[in-house]
């Protein structure tokens, strides 16, 4: 996205340019937490992405670098999507609102133990996400 293709210069509106709508962070987060790849995976999710919107998001984090897709060796005609360093710097941000969901709504899906440890050594958790996330993408090439 060039400067010309932003409303403002802000960097709240560059973010939600890309992330900004109800379905991206769902994709990314089924990436990040679920360790989806394939197409056919993020389809499975419980928010139940339509098959056009599923490949229109995916086509535009590929395009904004947070997402790459190859094709997938195992079986060439599929393409194998991971998060490129870019995604991977969503982590925290993924973080911070799984924490702020559960300040603010009670009865979600988040493990209790999994709050306090992040409560208690947020850095740590991040840390252990994103060394698990680069390994299942390298190891499932």
């Amino acid at each position: 996205m060039t400067k010309s293709d932003l409303r403002s210069n802000c960097p709240i509106n560059y973010a939600l340019e890309y992330l900004g709508d109800k379905w991206t962070l769902l994709v990314i987060r089924d990436m990040v937490f679920d360790g989806k790849k394939f197409y056919k995976e993020f389809l499975t999710s419980q928010e139940g992405i339509a098959t056009n919107i599923l490949s229109d998001r995916l086509k535009k984090l590929e395009t904004a670098g947070i997402v790459i897709s190859e094709v997938y060796e195992k079986q060439r005609t599929q393409k194998i999507y991971s998060l490129t360093e870019k995604g991977i710097d969503l982590i925290p941000i993924l973080i911070e609102l799984l924490l702020w969901s559960s300040n603010h709504k009670s009865g979600l899906n988040i493990p209790p133990d999994f709050v306090e440890k992040l409560k208690s050594d947020k850095n740590a958790v991040i840390n252990a996400i994103t060394d698990n996330v680069k390994c299942n993408f390298q190891n499932n090439k």
